[in-house]
């Protein structure tokens, strides 16, 4: 898409942690006329410049290409995490749902998809240097929202093969954190009932040091902002790795609360996750555990270079709103993002 102003943008999953930043950083750049918000639930937040419509991607009757028409990019940021015991509930959302967004976008004739994959993506790495987007794209194959991710970046492949004319940008986020997110995340990996003001410093003089664990971590806003210089620049292509510094591990994180890291035995501790998922009392699944601890750490020059890209968050920055936010039950007035403090 070219820069020039009274652009409009189609954004999918606009009422999540990272759709509700980018329809806000959109609404405020210049060069974008029009947001169009795409959401199971339409919120009462709305944007200046921003419409709202309610539509279902697990549904093969959502009109997509009608949603579409006359749009100059299309963001695609819809993904449901859950139910973690129902894969095939995930399945027809994520996939089959971003099929649909992948043939609509060719059927109204959008010259532009930005689609959110992800570090879960990339198949098993190193965790002592980072990974450019050269880095195959497989997944770990046990865990669903990988499977899910790497599939549809085979999807995308064909995808471009078949629409040159469409410019296509695959981005892929480290994990993302802001405080208004902390209540949905909460829910989705800790339970619905998990209070939020144990996420304090002083009840964590111990903290787990399991071999392997040692991710990327990435302010949403900061993801969102990624996003916007996508859509707006006439070449960038191709994926792009987006991750803030440092890797957070152990040491990281027991300078960060104030706790002493103690060794734990990965098989331990994915015993433990096992256990309390199997329970049904943690949404987070071990599948996802282990891939956690087999995601390499990506280099991000591709996008510092390319898009012009810097987070402007640490990733202890962010973890320490995020933390923040959980105390509060910080949350923000979409269905996904809606706050509530527990305990």
């Amino acid at each position: 898409m070219s820069s020039s102003a009274g652009s409009t943008v189609v954004v999918t999953g606009a009422t999540g942690n990272v759709g509700t930043s980018v329809v806000r950083l959109l609404s405020q750049d210049p060069g974008v006329a029009s947001v169009r918000g795409l959401a199971r639930r339409t919120p009462q937040w709305s944007p200046p410049g921003t419409e709202w419509s309610a539509v279902d991607l697990a549904s093969e009757r959502a009109d997509l290409a009608e949603r579409f028409a006359g749009a100059d990019a299309v963001v695609h940021l819809a993904w449901a995490f859950q139910p973690t015991h129902d894969p095939a509930a995930t399945w027809r959302t994520n996939v089959l749902g971003g099929i649909r967004v992948f043939e609509a976008v060719a059927a109204a004739g959008v010259p532009v998809l930005v689609h959110a994959s992800s570090v879960g993506a990339y198949s098993p790495g190193p965790k002592d240097h980072a990974v450019d987007e050269s880095w195959p794209t497989h997944g770990w194959p046990d865990a669903a929202y990988c499977r899910e991710k790497a599939y549809l970046e085979r999807t995308l492949d064909v995808f471009e093969r078949d629409h040159p004319d469409v410019r296509v940008v695959r981005m892929r986020p480290a994990f993302l954190f802001k405080r208004e997110s902390a209540s949905e995340q909460r829910r989705i990996f800790g339970g619905r009932f998990l209070p939020g003001p144990l996420a304090r410093p002083e009840l964590l003089p111990l903290l787990p040091d399991v071999p392997g664990l040692r991710v990327q971590a990435l302010h949403t806003d900061d993801a969102a902002e990624a996003y916007r210089l996508a859509v707006r620049s006439a070449t960038a292509r191709g994926a792009f790795n987006l991750a803030a510094d440092p890797p957070l591990d152990a040491a990281v994180l027991g300078e960060l609360l104030g706790a002493r890291p103690v060794r734990l035995p990965r098989t331990a501790a994915r015993s433990a996750v096992a256990a309390a998922w199997n329970l049904r009392l943690l949404p987070a699944s071990p599948h996802l555990f282990d891939a956690v601890l087999r995601l390499p750490l990506m280099d991000c020059t591709r996008a510092h270079e390319e898009l012009g890209w810097r987070p402007r968050w640490t990733a202890t920055e962010v973890l320490e709103e995020f933390l923040e936010g959980l105390q509060r039950g910080s949350g923000l007035d979409t269905a996904p993002l809606r706050g509530r403090k527990v305990g």
